[in-house]
């Protein structure tokens, strides 16, 4: 197993715990941004438990390759609808919140496909 997919598997399962830890407790500049994007005060613990979900699975890949590729990629196709949430309630300014959680995934991704 390679030190770059060591250190990304762990970058992106920490944050992907971060964000899930957030949306989870419900912060209240969290609930402000969803309401903006169109996004209900509902979904914010689903979408935290894909995150956790998501973090898990690439902890797991480093026993299950396959489950940690499997997870990179359900949090590149999360963090993409994100990122087009974002676009879409044209709150150009927020963009950069879900980049570094995608840019993080897409590594893990790409380093755990041999």
């Amino acid at each position: 197993m390679s030190t770059a997919r060591i250190v990304t598997t762990l970058l992106a399962a920490a944050l992907a715990a971060i964000a899930a830890l957030i949306d989870l407790v419900r912060a209240d500049w969290v609930r402000g941004n969803m309401r903006r994007y169109g996004i209900p005060d509902r979904a914010l613990p689903w979408l935290g438990g894909v995150k956790a979900l998501g973090a898990a699975g690439l902890l797991a890949g480093f026993w299950v390759p396959a489950v940690g590729a499997a997870a990179a990629l359900g949090l590149v196709l999360y963090f993409l609808g994100a990122a087009a949430t974002v676009l879409a309630a044209r709150a150009y300014r927020d963009i950069g919140y879900p980049l570094p959680y995608l840019a993080a995934a897409v590594a893990a991704l790409v380093t755990a496909v041999p």
